[in-house]
């Protein structure tokens, strides 16, 4: 199960990249991570760019509201999201 934490200002959760798929999107989980495909290749922060674009949509907040709180240079990334509590990303995660 995904662990969403609430954090002072919003919530983090963990994220394992797969970069340059064919498609953006949600593909499982692996552990407490949600396993997330991006067609943005691994390179110059462009899948870092993908993942935050790719969040902010889906979670329906700008994107100056999700950042990567840890892990730029690996594919397992701590994704945090302000002024959102854990219980409204898993329900607009679907989760």
């Amino acid at each position: 199960m995904v662990e969403i934490h609430d954090i002072g200002s919003g919530a983090t959760f963990a994220v394992k990249v797969h970069p340059r798929a064919k498609k953006n999107a949600i593909t499982g989980e692996i552990g407490d991570a949600l396993k997330v495909a991006l067609t943005a290749p691994p390179v110059d922060g462009k899948a870092n760019a993908a993942c935050i674009e790719f969040f902010a949509k889906l979670l329906k907040v700008p994107r100056s509201s999700v950042t990567i709180a840890a892990g730029q240079t690996s594919r397992n990334k701590v994704i945090r999201v302000a002024g959102l509590s854990a219980e409204e990303v898993r329900r607009r995660l679907g989760l």
